[in-house]
């Protein structure tokens, strides 16, 4: 392979910093100072050897390179070179403490939410969405399961699914959402929305879910945590650390895009998806005064 074709794979394999970033809960305690190192100051090591970014890290050169290989990467060599090929700081955009109001905090915030989506859009796993697709599609129920901020898009979600003709519902109460888990069976889907894939609520229902024999499917930012080694398909869709520390808000709108494209992909599949929101929009109108 020559120079060109190499950087042409590293330019187009996603964001290492993102990368990095959905499997922070998977590292180490000492691999994951390694992570924080890289992702504070991604300038600094690309001027560091694999020993001083050790010593950065209050860690071994091993460690170093341990934590590269475990998001795939080849080792410290491969992660300076994509580094310096993904990260050119904007010129136009402030630092946390120069960030004004109005205006200047609201154009950084689109600039953000922007960049979140560009980032998933490189690094989504295109099959796994096919899987989830193909589940979905395939399912007798589906109910959906979230808590606090990503409760709003497991109710979006499961009414988007309604207007399709499916089988799909959302109860907002977290003793509600384990007790119908527990109600599903082989054929019946549970779809967790959730940003860490930690929330003890949802693992709950996630396990009782398991148990029933039913199928789970998530979207999460985290490739690494309780709810992905339970899950039967996951959809990894996060966003990379914010000037302004929003990440949380910005993994939400990346989740929502998800859902919509999970909406379309489906819509496109089922024969009868337009007849149904037709129904369902001839409902609202009735509903308008």
């Amino acid at each position: 392979m020559n120079t060109v074709e190499s950087a042409r794979q590293i330019e187009t394999a996603g964001d290492v910093r993102n990368l990095i970033r959905t499997n922070l809960q998977g590292f180490s305690p000492a691999e994951r100072r390694v992570a924080d190192a890289v992702l504070a100051d991604p300038l600094e090591v690309l001027d560091a050897s694999v020993t001083e970014l050790a010593d950065r890290a209050s860690t071994s050169a091993a460690t170093v390179v341990r934590m590269c290989t475990s998001i795939g990467l080849k080792g410290y060599q491969e992660l300076k070179t994509r580094l310096a090929v993904e990260y050119v700081p904007d010129a136009d955009v402030a630092p946390d403490s120069a960030v004004g109001a109005g205006a200047s905090l609201t154009a950084t915030l689109l600039r953000d939410f922007a960049s979140a989506l560009k980032d998933t859009a490189a690094v989504l796993d295109i099959d796994e969405v096919e899987n989830v697709v193909e589940a979905l599609l395939s399912a007798r129920r589906i109910q959906f399961a979230a808590v606090g901020t990503s409760a709003m898009l497991a109710f979006d979600g499961s009414y988007r699914l309604t207007t399709l003709g499916m089988s799909a519902f959302y109860v907002g109460d977290v003793h509600a959402q384990h007790m119908q888990a527990r109600m599903l069976g082989p054929g019946d889907v549970l779809f967790v929305v959730s940003h860490t894939g930690s929330t003890f609520e949802t693992l709950a229902a996630v396990r009782s879910a398991r148990t029933a024999g039913a199928t789970v499917l998530a979207i999460t930012s985290f490739a690494r945590s309780p709810l992905t080694e339970l899950c039967d398909h996951a959809i990894i869709a996060g966003s990379a650390e914010t000037r302004i520390r929003v990440e949380a808000v910005a993994s939400r709108l990346v989740h929502l895009a998800v859902l919509d494209a999970l909406h379309v992909l489906i819509r496109q599949r089922l024969p009868d998806a337009d007849a149904h929101l037709r129904a369902a929009a001839d409902v609202l109108a009735e509903h308008r005064f």
